[in-house]
C-alpha cells in the first residue's frame, strides 16, 4: 500500500515538471514570434496610457489598469485571461474622447429637411429650434447645469418617414447616426448588457452603437420603441428609463463594462406607431412629436420627387422612357391605396414601372405612357370605398372614426332594438368598448324624457359594429353608439356627412380623445 502511494506521488511530480518544461518551451517560441505575454501586456499598457493621455475619466483608467495587472497575474494561456483580454479590447474600442462638430448652419439645416420629406413641418420646426439653441449656447459660452441630451418621439403611423427622419436629423448635424431596431426585444441585457459571470457576455446596444458610431455624440435612433415587450429576462423599457433620462444619463452604466458613460451628448430618436402602448415612466421622459398622415396632394409631390426617381433607377429606366403624369398619380393614390404613409403607394408604382420595364425590354418604342384604362390590369382592382351616405339611409347607424396603427378609418355602428332584456354588443369588442356601450345605453334610459324617446326596460338593444373579424377597443365609439341608438328611437337618420368620435359620460358629455 505505501508503495503504490509513493508510486502516485512520483507519477504526479512527474506531470508537473513535463508541464512546466513545455511551457517554458511555448514561451520561447512566443518570444520568438514576437507574441509573448510581455507583447500582449505591453500593448495594453501602451493603449492605456493614450486614455489617460486623451483626458478619459480617471475611473475609467483605473479600471482598466487593474484588469491589466489581473491579466498579467494570470498570464494568457489561462480561460479566464480570454474573458479578461475581451473585456479590454472592448473598452480599448469605446470612443471615448471623439466627438464630432455640429453643423449650426440654420438655412442648410431646414434646406436639407425640404429636400428629403415632403410636408412634416412641425418636425422640422422642432429640429431647427434644436439647432438654435445649440447655436445660441455655443455664440454666448453658456455653460450652465443644464444636460445638453435630446430626447425626441416622433410617434405616426407606419410609411410617414419616421425612420428616414432620423437619418436628416444627423445629416443636419453633421453627425454619425445608429439606427437600434427595438422591435421584439425581450431581455433587459439588450439595452444593458450582461453580467462578466455569463458565458459569451457583451455589453448592450447602447455601448454597441457607440462604437458602432466611432463618436460619443452621434444620432441614435431607437426605432420601433412602442414594439418593447416584457420577458422573464426583465423589461427592456425600465432599462430605457436612465438611457432616456438627460438628468441622469450622463452616468449611464453597462453591466458588462462597470465603468460610467456619459450619453449626455448623445441625440436620441425614437419612433412608435401607437404611443399609448409605452410606460407612462417612459412616455414622461420624451418629447412626443405627432408625425401625421399624408394629404392626397403631399403623396403626389412625394410621389413625383421622391419615390419615381428611386424606383426608375432600381428597374433601370430613365425617367424619358417610363411617363407617369399627376393624374395617374392621383388615380393610384385615391383608388389603390388607403394608408397614412406611402409605402403601398411605392409598391403599385414600381409594380406599373416594371410592367412598362418589361414592354420597353421587348423591344417597344419609347416613351411608354401609363394610361387610366390600363391600371386595372396591372394593379387590379381597385380598393373598396366606404360610402357613409348609402350606409346611414336607415335609422339607427352612425359614422364613427377609427384610429389605427397604420393611420385611421371610418367605423360604422349599427343598432336594433327587439323584445327582450339587457345589451347585446358584437363585433369583438374590448372591455374598454363594451363599458362605452353600457354608458350610452345608460345615460339614454337616464334621459329618455329630455331626448323624447321611450326605451321600456322589455326591449333588448343590440349594438353592431361590422368587420367582427377586427379587434376593435377605446373609449372613442361612446358618442357614436349614443347617436346611433337615438337616431333608431326617434327614426331620424344621422346625416351621412358628418363622422364623429369622442368618449361618452354618463352625464352626456362628450370628451376629446387622443390619435385624432
Amino acid at each position: 500500500m505505501h508503495r503504490d502511494i509513493s508510486d502516485s506521488v512520483s507519477g504526479d511530480f512527474e506531470d508537473a515538471q513535463r508541464e512546466a518544461i513545455l511551457r517554458r518551451q511555448l514561451a520561447a517560441i512566443q518570444s520568438e514570434l514576437g507574441e509573448g505575454d510581455d507583447d500582449v501586456i505591453g500593448e495594453y499598457r501602451t493603449q492605456l496610457n493614450r486614455l489617460r493621455d486623451a483626458g478619459v475619466d480617471a475611473k475609467v483608467v483605473e479600471a482598466v489598469s487593474k484588469e491589466i495587472d489581473r491579466l498579467e497575474r494570470t498570464g494568457t494561456q489561462s480561460q479566464e485571461s480570454s474573458w479578461i483580454r475581451t473585456w479590454l479590447d472592448t473598452v480599448f474600442e469605446i470612443p471615448w474622447t471623439d466627438r464630432t462638430e455640429d453643423d449650426l448652419d440654420l438655412d442648410r439645416a431646414r434646406e436639407i429637411l425640404d429636400a428629403d420629406h415632403t410636408g412634416l413641418d412641425d418636425v422640422k420646426d422642432r429640429i431647427v429650434e434644436f439647432l438654435a439653441v445649440r447655436r445660441l449656447r455655443e455664440e454666448r459660452g453658456a455653460e450652465t447645469s443644464a444636460k445638453g441630451g435630446t430626447i425626441i418621439a416622433l410617434a405616426g403611423p407606419p410609411g410617414v418617414g419616421k425612420t428616414s427622419l432620423g437619418r436628416s436629423v444627423a445629416r443636419t448635424l453633421g453627425r454619425e447616426f445608429v439606427r437600434m431596431s427595438l422591435g421584439g426585444i425581450r431581455d433587459e441585457a439588450e439595452i444593458r448588457g450582461h453580467r462578466r459571470t455569463y458565458v459569451g457576455a457583451r455589453p448592450g446596444r447602447i455601448v454597441r452603437a457607440l462604437t458602432e458610431a466611432g463618436s460619443m455624440n452621434p444620432v441614435v435612433l431607437l426605432d420601433e420603441i412602442d414594439k418593447v415587450t416584457a420577458g422573464w429576462q426583465g423589461d427592456p423599457s425600465a432599462a430605457l428609463l436612465e438611457v432616456l433620462d438627460p438628468e441622469q444619463n450622463d452616468t449611464f452604466r453597462d453591466h458588462y463594462l462597470e465603468v460610467e458613460l456619459d450619453l449626455s451628448d448623445v441625440v436620441f430618436i425614437a419612433t412608435a406607431n401607437e404611443i399609448e402602448r409605452l410606460p407612462a415612466p417612459l412616455l414622461d421622459r420624451m418629447e412626443i412629436i405627432p408625425v401625421r398622415g399624408y394629404s392626397e396632394d403631399e403623396k403626389i409631390d412625394i410621389a413625383r420627387d421622391h419615390l419615381l426617381p428611386r424606383l426608375f433607377e432600381q428597374n433601370a429606366v430613365d425617367a424619358e422612357e417610363v411617363v407617369i403624369t399627376d393624374e395617374i398619380l392621383r388615380t393610384v393614390v385615391g383608388d389603390y391605396t388607403r394608408e397614412a404613409g406611402v409605402r403601398a403607394l411605392e409598391r403599385r408604382l414600381d409594380r406599373l414601372i416594371r410592367k412598362a420595364a418589361t414592354r420597353i425590354a421587348t423591344g417597344e418604342d419609347t416613351p411608354i405612357a401609363i394610361r387610366a384604362d390600363e391600371l386595372r390590369d396591372a394593379l387590379g382592382r381597385p380598393a373598396p370605398k366606404e360610402k357613409p351616405a348609402e350606409r346611414t339611409v336607415d335609422p339607427g347607424v352612425a359614422t364613427g372614426l377609427a384610429v389605427t396603427g397604420a393611420g385611421g378609418d371610418v367605423l360604422f355602428v349599427e343598432t336594433a332594438v327587439m323584445p327582450g332584456e339587457g345589451l347585446t354588443l358584437t363585433g369583438q369588442l374590448g372591455d374598454v368598448m363594451q363599458e362605452s356601450g353600457s354608458i350610452a345605453l345608460s345615460y339614454l334610459r337616464a334621459n329618455a324624457e329630455q331626448l323624447g324617446i321611450e326605451l321600456p326596460n322589455d326591449k333588448r338593444v343590440h349594438v353592431h359594429f361590422p368587420a367582427g373579424a377586427v379587434p376593435k377597443d377605446g373609449p372613442s365609439a361612446g358618442v357614436t353608439m349614443t347617436v346611433a341608438l337615438v337616431s333608431l328611437l326617434t327614426g331620424r337618420r344621422v346625416r351621412g356627412d358628418v363622422a364623429m368620435t369622442g368618449e361618452v359620460t354618463l352625464q352626456g358629455r362628450v370628451l376629446p380623445i387622443g390619435g385624432v
